[in-house]
């Protein structure tokens, strides 16, 4: 019996003390929790500094679009041994510098873009992977800030085909007025003095001097969601037709999953009537790296 009560008391105490170092263990577990948050937010307004502070910034990110298909003995389809693939990448980069009353932004984007169909894999003759999208676009505008968020600035743009017909047809564009910054990551550009350089062969595209309007806007949305979306206009004051004036709507979201790895997806839709008299579109959904 005394055993007995000697081992009861033995397991009381071992279970009052299991149960002490477990209200420990939690306890020390919401300081090191407390503690983190206190890091996180820390390293959240260092960030917040460093974006902000004057100099230059640099920046790449890009999205990659494949998509591979094959038929073999599909007697529902016009062309049963199939076979077909595409690929499309679009880069941006990007170069700005800020100052207390001076600023300076340079981008370039591309846009190009494959595809190959061999309609059937059993002939010796194969397809070769032809072009579908060529673009090149490079922009900078330089500002000096007059008031809080309005500068005067000037803009310099080209946009071309780069694999193909450089420059045939290429449009140059150089103006002056001035840019708002009404929020942060946010730039509109009025130049309503802008003259728009056309090159190439065909005889419907000629210079025109007209107004530049164009707007760019990123942030960041939740679940480490990146969103960018750009809009450049020109307004021609000669009346021609077909007409001078365009414009190109571009948008980019792209999701971090690893170390700058992720899925992304652009969008944009453009409207030239010397190009085509419909609106065209685009969209590349696929891999994204940022760096």
């Amino acid at each position: 019996m005394k055993y007995f009560f000697s081992l009861f008391f033995v397991l009381i105490i071992s279970t009052l003390a299991h149960n002490q170092t477990i209200e420990e263990y939690r306890a020390l577990k919401k300081q090191k929790e407390s503690e983190l948050k206190v890091i996180k937010d820390s390293i959240d307004l260092l960030k917040i500094r460093i974006e902000s502070f004057p100099g230059w910034k640099f920046g790449t990110y890009g999205t990659l679009g494949f998509n591979l298909s094959s038929f073999n003995n599909w007697r529902k389809g016009a062309n049963p041994y199939a076979f077909s693939s595409a690929i499309r990448t679009s880069v941006n980069a990007f170069a700005n510098y800020d100052r207390k009353k001076l600023f300076w932004r340079t981008n370039m984007n591309t846009n190009l873009a494959w595809q190959k169909l061999d309609t059937d894999k059993h002939d010796d003759q194969t397809g070769e992977f032809e072009q579908v999208a060529d673009v090149l676009r490079l922009s900078s505008l330089f500002g000096y800030t007059v008031v809080d968020d309005l500068a005067i600035s000037t803009l310099l743009e080209f946009n071309t085909s780069v694999l193909s017909d450089f420059n045939n047809p290429g449009i140059l564009d150089f103006g002056i007025g001035s840019t708002w910054k009404p929020v942060k990551n946010m730039v509109v550009v009025i130049h309503p003095l802008n003259y728009h350089w056309v090159f190439g062969d065909d005889p419907e595209f000629t210079n025109a001097l007209g107004a530049k309007i164009g707007a760019d806007y990123s942030r960041k949305l939740i679940g480490g969601l990146r969103w960018k979306s750009n809009i450049n206009t020109f307004l021609s004051y000669k009346k021609t037709d077909p007409s001078l004036s365009e414009w190109t709507w571009t948008n980019s979201l792209s999701l971090n999953i690893w170390k700058g790895v992720g899925i992304g997806f652009e969008f944009a839709f453009r409207k030239a009537e010397v190009e085509d008299p419909e609106v065209q579109n685009f969209w590349v959904l696929g891999l994204s790296y940022s760096f």
